[in-house]
Formats: C-alpha cells, structure tokens, sequence
C-alpha cells in the first residue's frame, strides 16, 4: 500500500522560504510521478510542481515558476519543494501527492493529508 505523508509547514513573512518534504512508502511508490498542489480555504486545488519518477523532467505552474523548486531523491521516494519569495497569496495547505505525468489532481492516486503554509506579517 502506497503512503505519502508531507512535512515542513510553518509561519513564515512575506519574502521568507520554507521547504517542504515528502516521504513516500510502499513497493511501487518510486514508479509514480510526485506532485505538489495547494489549496486555499474557499479554492480550488492547485497545481504547483512535479516530478518525474526518476527526477529528470520537471514541471511549473506559472504562478511558482522562478520561486519554486521540485526535487527528488535518487531513489525516488523522498521528495521536496523549496518555496522561495513567499507571498501572502501562497497561504494555503499544500499537498503532495503520487500519480501520472499530469497537472489534474484526479490523475494523482495517493495524497498525504497536507501541511499548512502561511505567508503574513
């Protein structure tokens, strides 16, 4: 059985980093590409980054692109996202979770239950 479970959440002021951490388990948990989302309260969840399985192709969304890094551990099981330049709009949970080579939450499979990120003065 595949688990994802995120850390690293925190208060942070606006201009701050924060990195997030994913630990992935389960035999097959290296096979599937490793995506980070973001929901705020009232909105939709967002697409952020992802990862390919073996941690050579990487994707952005627009809104993180230049402040944002994906990255992931050789084995393919251990994952981050570093958050540079933080803004207040990036206050959110943030999840990540395991699927296919896509930006639609409902190709990704597995979710860790999320870790509060929040960006104010």
């Amino acid at each position: 059985q595949v688990q994802v479970v995120e850390s690293g959440g925190g208060s942070v002021q606006p201009g701050g980093s924060l990195r997030l951490s994913c630990s992935a388990s389960g035999r097959t948990s290296s096979y599937y590409t490793m995506g980070w989302f973001r929901q705020a309260p009232g909105k939709d969840r967002d697409f952020l980054a992802r990862v390919s399985p073996d941690g050579s192709a990487v994707r952005y969304a627009n809104s993180v692109k230049g402040r944002f890094t994906v990255s992931r551990d050789n084995a393919g099981t251990t994952g981050s996202l570093q958050m540079n330049s933080l803004k207040p709009d990036d206050t959110a949970i943030y999840y990540c979770a395991l699927g296919t080579w896509s930006d639609r939450s409902a190709d990704y499979n597995y979710w860790g239950q999320g870790t509060q990120v929040t960006v104010s003065t």
